[in-house]
This record gives C-alpha cells, structure tokens and sequence, in this order.
C-alpha cells in the first residue's frame, strides 16, 4: 500500500495515481495537507527535495 512521503501516513492506490510524482513518490496526503492544497503542496516540496 503506497505511503506518504512526508508523513508516513496509507493513501489509497487512486490517490497515489492522481497525486504521486513521476518515481511513485506521494509528498503530500490528507493527513498532512489542507484538501484544496495537496497538489501545491506536493509541488513545493518536491522543489524543496531537489534543491
């Protein structure tokens, strides 16, 4: 089951698909994000991860 790289936290495989980078990897979930953001959220943080 795939996690959230930030917090740790079960999302489900359909989030993982909408939501996930391209190497699988969910920076941001429900857990951890505000709804409306997760998408930002997980952008940011992958800039944050490859500077």
């Amino acid at each position: 089951m795939p996690k959230c790289d930030h917090c740790g936290a079960h999302v489900s495989e359909r989030f993982a698909r909408v939501f996930a980078d391209e190497h699988g990897r969910v920076r941001a979930c429900i857990s951890c994000s505000a709804n409306a953001g997760i998408a930002e959220v997980a952008r940011q943080r992958a800039r944050e991860a490859n500077a």
